[in-house]
Protein backbone atom coordinates (compact mmCIF):
# COMPACT_ATOMS: atom_id res chain seq x y z
CA UNK A 1 0.00 0.00 0.00
CA UNK A 2 2.82 2.39 0.91
CA UNK A 3 4.54 1.71 -2.51
CA UNK A 4 1.35 2.88 -4.09
CA UNK A 5 1.19 5.91 -2.40
CA UNK A 6 4.71 7.01 -3.60
CA UNK A 7 4.24 6.47 -6.98
CA UNK A 8 1.41 8.80 -7.16
CA UNK A 9 3.39 12.31 -7.06
CA UNK A 10 7.07 12.96 -6.80
CA UNK A 11 8.85 13.94 -3.47
CA UNK A 12 9.94 16.97 -4.55
CA UNK A 13 8.08 19.42 -6.81
CA UNK A 14 10.09 20.62 -9.63
CA UNK A 15 10.26 23.85 -10.79
CA UNK A 16 8.97 25.19 -14.18
CA UNK A 17 11.77 26.75 -16.95
CA UNK A 18 14.95 25.63 -18.52
CA UNK A 19 17.23 22.97 -16.32
CA UNK A 20 20.33 24.29 -15.16
CA UNK A 21 23.69 22.67 -17.18
CA UNK A 22 26.26 20.99 -15.18
CA UNK A 23 25.85 19.62 -11.77
CA UNK A 24 26.09 20.48 -8.38
CA UNK A 25 29.79 20.81 -6.89
CA UNK A 26 28.63 18.68 -4.17
CA UNK A 27 26.92 15.65 -6.38
CA UNK A 28 30.70 15.44 -7.88
CA UNK A 29 32.27 15.27 -4.45
CA UNK A 30 30.04 12.55 -3.54
CA UNK A 31 31.30 10.56 -6.54
CA UNK A 32 34.74 10.51 -4.51
CA UNK A 33 36.51 8.85 -2.15
CA UNK A 34 38.54 11.29 0.69
CA UNK A 35 41.43 11.87 0.75
CA UNK A 36 42.31 12.50 -3.08
CA UNK A 37 45.10 14.02 -4.97
CA UNK A 38 44.28 16.99 -7.37
CA UNK A 39 45.65 15.02 -10.23
CA UNK A 40 43.49 11.76 -9.38
CA UNK A 41 40.53 14.42 -8.96
CA UNK A 42 41.26 15.11 -12.62
CA UNK A 43 41.39 11.77 -13.74
CA UNK A 44 38.65 10.86 -12.09
CA UNK A 45 35.92 13.77 -12.79
CA UNK A 46 38.11 16.27 -14.60
CA UNK A 47 35.56 16.38 -17.21
CA UNK A 48 32.42 16.91 -15.46
CA UNK A 49 30.83 19.94 -15.47
CA UNK A 50 29.84 21.75 -12.44
CA UNK A 51 27.22 24.52 -11.69
CA UNK A 52 28.91 28.12 -11.10
CA UNK A 53 27.11 31.24 -10.62
CA UNK A 54 28.85 32.28 -13.67
CA UNK A 55 27.43 29.73 -15.44
CA UNK A 56 28.89 26.04 -16.27
CA UNK A 57 32.60 25.29 -16.10
CA UNK A 58 34.40 22.23 -16.24
CA UNK A 59 36.01 20.71 -12.98
CA UNK A 60 38.79 21.16 -14.23
CA UNK A 61 38.48 24.80 -15.28
CA UNK A 62 37.49 25.44 -11.81
CA UNK A 63 40.47 23.17 -10.50
CA UNK A 64 43.57 25.01 -12.02
CA UNK A 65 42.75 28.05 -10.27
CA UNK A 66 42.85 26.14 -6.80
CA UNK A 67 46.48 26.33 -5.03
CA UNK A 68 46.06 22.91 -3.33
CA UNK A 69 47.03 19.57 -4.49
CA UNK A 70 45.75 17.80 -1.63
CA UNK A 71 42.61 17.09 -0.25
CA UNK A 72 42.30 15.54 3.05
CA UNK A 73 38.41 15.89 3.47
CA UNK A 74 35.77 16.44 1.33
CA UNK A 75 34.83 19.90 3.19
CA UNK A 76 38.30 21.37 2.28
CA UNK A 77 37.76 20.00 -1.42
CA UNK A 78 33.85 21.73 -1.31
CA UNK A 79 35.65 25.27 0.41
CA UNK A 80 38.79 25.48 -2.27
CA UNK A 81 36.14 25.17 -4.86
CA UNK A 82 33.75 27.25 -3.89
CA UNK A 83 36.38 30.34 -2.96
CA UNK A 84 37.12 29.84 -6.63
CA UNK A 85 33.81 29.80 -7.92
CA UNK A 86 31.89 31.51 -5.43
CA UNK A 87 29.22 31.20 -3.12
CA UNK A 88 25.85 32.98 -4.80
CA UNK A 89 22.83 31.14 -5.94
CA UNK A 90 23.17 29.80 -9.35
CA UNK A 91 21.27 31.43 -11.75
CA UNK A 92 18.17 29.74 -13.46
CA UNK A 93 16.96 32.57 -16.15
Amino acid sequence: MADEEADEAPAVELGEGESVEGAPLARVASRLTWPQEKSSILNKEGDAVVRTPAGPQTLEAVLESVDETYFDTRQTFMNDCLDVIGREPVQTE
